[in-house]
């Protein structure tokens, strides 16, 4: 498929234009960055994950309003899985990792969203076997006797298993549980419990020495992939289109941590891993069009590198067009519909792949071409030939 025949852009005639854009949208990031700082998730900075199921949709408003009043004020809410699900994640920055942060995360979300909460009564929905054990052993509704332990224990695991496999952690009534227990339990459980329209389905917490470790790996995974790309692209082509290459990518990964830090995204594991799927992206509609160069470079000698630089970019138009526009939909489909758990790497994605197929034209091009004009300023030649064919070149004259 053929989107532009005999295209003739002038590209390279228009860098200064580029230049000019990309430094905008740098600095625009840069100042944010430092100004206002990169909001980390938990993954990098540590805190408590609560994750919390209710009955009906919920109200971030809402519960962010009650985190306030408990005294969280830091708290972040957001949606989670499909939205028929009901679920949020709640992050609090309690760093502690021992079993009593556990309960305490999750204690401090009961306590917060709980109102209207009878007087002396427990909540279904946020209470395990053990508890409901206890509650029935004391009320001793069946008068048991010697097997009141088992019976009890048999009749709370039974509950809590309704409860989360049923009806997914949440259970609307303690009507729902007629014809799952005897009715002098269930007598007895509407005596010392009642049902709330939410649960606390998990607590996770990351360490602040793990998250600080994730960062620092984090960072070193982009560098070295740079690093190692540029290596790369030295040995095949020569080293000035490594650095081009790097070029590029350095300035598609800082505009779109730019973004974040302007759109006040959290940057998450998830996030990182977007950002090294864009390195590589990006790196690999670079090499395209530097392989046409190095084609072009071979076939026409007498023309100035600029005009083949330019000729080889738009020989490749259509192939990123079609290559960045069809990836281009797919992860904006993700980004309107993958939900809130897949927004961060989605958003990252959408901003990386426009900035990828931008830079790839408009900053490792005009690096490469400014370094040939300054080169040959300095009587060094006119073409840089790449290396391999150089090798190619001298291989055949030998024979």
């Amino acid at each position: 498929m053929e989107l532009f025949r005999n295209a003739n852009f002038d590209f390279v005639g228009k860098k200064w234009l580029y230049v000019g854009l990309s430094a905008v949208l740098l600095t625009t990031g840069l100042v944010s960055i430092f100004w206002r700082s990169v909001q980390w998730g938990v993954d990098f900075k540590g805190g408590t994950l609560v994750y919390v199921k209710f009955t009906q949709r919920p109200e971030t408003d809402r519960i962010r309003e009650a985190m306030v009043r408990a005294g969280l004020h830091n708290a972040r809410i957001q949606r989670y899985g499909p939205e028929e699900n009901h679920e949020v994640i709640i992050s609090l920055e309690l760093k502690e990792t021992t079993e009593q942060a556990l309960d305490r995360g999750k204690n401090l979300i009961v306590e917060a969203l709980s109102t209207n909460r009878p007087a002396n009564k427990q909540d279904l929905n946020n209470v395990g076997v053990s508890a409901i054990q206890q509650a029935l052993l004391a009320r001793d509704p069946l008068r048991a006797g010697s097997d009141a332990n088992q019976r009890y224990a048999e009749a709370a695991q039974a509950i809590v298993n309704f409860r989360d496999r049923e009806r997914r952690g949440v259970l609307r009534s303690l009507d729902e549980l007629k014809g799952r227990v005897s009715p002098e339990v269930l007598a007895a459980l509407e005596q010392d419990f009642h049902v709330s329209d939410f649960a606390v389905r998990n607590v996770e917490i990351v360490g602040p020495q793990v998250g600080q470790q994730l960062r620092r790996q984090a960072l070193l995974a982009t560098l070295y992939s740079m690093a190692g790309m540029l290596v790369y692209i030295a040995f095949r082509f020569e080293f000035i289109y490594g650095v081009a290459a790097v070029a590029a990518v350095v300035h598609d990964t800082l505009i779109t941590i730019g973004a974040f830090s302007l759109t006040n995204k959290e940057i998450s594991l998830t996030v990182i891993a977007a950002i090294l799927t864009l390195v590589g992206y990006s790196m690999n509609d670079t090499i395209v069009i530097f392989d046409r160069i190095r084609e072009n470079v071979k076939l026409l000698r007498r023309e100035r590198f600029s005009e083949i630089v330019n000729k080889s970019v738009n020989q490749t138009l259509g192939r990123t067009v079609l290559t960045s526009g069809l990836t281009f939909l797919t992860v904006l489909s993700l980004f309107l519909f993958g939900g809130e758990v897949l927004h961060g790497f989605s958003f990252a994605l959408v901003i990386g792949i426009l900035i990828g197929t931008y830079s790839s034209i408009a900053v490792a091009v005009p690096v490469l071409v400014t370094y040939q004009e300054w080169r040959a300023g300095r009587g060094r030649g006119t073409v840089p030939v790449p290396a391999d064919s150089t090798r190619k070149e001298k291989a055949r004259a030998k024979a």
